[in-house]
């Protein structure tokens, strides 16, 4: 019988995770499938920010991760076996059955993708929800209009490297982005399309974001909160919007960090601060990859992927993630074969 490995979560964190954390493990799969059923060899998966919430035993918008179970998440492969007449074996499918070399889905549960138009890793990046979370960001939750002065937090990331295009694309006047470390904001300058790039590590951000924006900002995109979320309370400009999507500064946190002391700056600036999950926006899908499969093959869109190999260094990528160590998308390239 088959077999494949798995990363379990092997522990709850207290603040940053550990290593030890996490649990390589090999499970038995069925010989076939079950009727309506197919067996994926997943041969990319993701690691994202939002992971770090689902290790938590708390109340929160999706369940937790159990402990001693597989983790989950995004993962594009290779159907191997198939018991579905409408996802014939030899497609390449996007599902949620991530963190193991192998998975037994339900046909539903999966989507055909189309390599022809972009590798399949990207249906995990700009044509996955992560693009798909700058696109709704920046037209439903905060949207951009003409002439805006856009600001965007992470920007170097996965949603912040396509954020940037897509408020320019969008019509933004001007675009500004906020990362750490001269290489990452030489890379927002040179390769994804921005204005105005901040090292937070360096000097006042809010100083450095005036000087970026001398009149205030229009829309900001919030991937960090903390003191990115303080800074652009600030800047804001009347009727200024902002979307509140990530707040990585503070996912390792063991006590509440302390909020923005100048919400009523928002107020005075009558802005509108909205959440956003984009799960509520998956209705958008196919007007996105429409759009960004035309701007990927026209180069208005331009990604980058950071790629650690196998399944047993999933959790080495997920920490470096949280620790900022990727530019673009971080993702784990799964090769190996089944066991049998």
């Amino acid at each position: 019988m088959p077999q494949s490995r798995e990363i379990r979560l092997a522990a709850r964190p207290t603040g940053e995770p550990v290593p030890s954390d996490f649990a390589l493990a090999t499970t038995v799969l069925p010989d076939t499938p079950a009727a309506g059923q197919i067996l994926v060899r997943n041969t990319w998966m993701s690691v994202d920010p939002y992971m770090r919430g689902r290790m938590d035993d708390v109340p929160s918008y999706i369940p937790p991760f159990e402990l001693g179970a597989p983790l989950e998440g995004g993962a594009v492969g290779v159907v191997v076996a198939s018991a579905a007449p409408d996802v014939p074996v030899g497609a390449t499918v996007s599902h949620f059955a991530g963190w193991r070399e192998y998975a037994v889905l339900d046909a539903a549960a999966v989507t055909v993708v189309d390599t022809g138009i972009a590798p399949a890793s990207a249906y995990l990046g700009p044509l996955g929800t992560t693009g798909l979370t700058a696109y709704a960001a920046l037209t439903r939750t905060a949207p951009v209009k003409e002439g805006d002065v856009v600001f965007v937090s992470a920007a170097a990331g996965a949603v912040g490297s396509v954020a940037g295009q897509v408020a320019r694309a969008l019509g933004a006047s001007r675009v500004i982005g906020s990362a750490g470390g001269p290489a990452k904001t030489k890379k927002l300058l040179d390769t994804f399309g921005y204005d105005a790039a901040i090292d937070y590590r360096q000097g006042d951000l809010a100083d450095q974001l005036a000087e970026a924006a001398p009149d205030g900002i229009d829309v900001y995109l919030d991937n960090v909160g903390g003191d990115h979320l303080q800074a652009a309370i600030g800047a804001l400009r009347p009727q200024a919007r902002v979307a509140l999507v990530g707040a990585i500064s503070t996912y390792n946190d063991t006590t509440p960090a302390p909020g923005p002391d100048n919400l009523f700056h928002a107020a005075k600036q009558e802005a509108t601060l909205r959440g956003m999950l984009v799960t509520s926006h998956l209705d958008l899908f196919p007007e996105w990859i429409g759009r960004a499969a035309g701007m990927l093959a026209d180069g208005t869109l331009r990604t980058e992927e950071t790629v650690v190999d196998g399944i047993e260094r999933a959790p080495e990528a997920f920490l470096g993630v949280l620790r900022g160590a990727n530019t673009g998308k971080m993702l784990v390239r799964l090769d190996g074969e089944a066991k049998r």
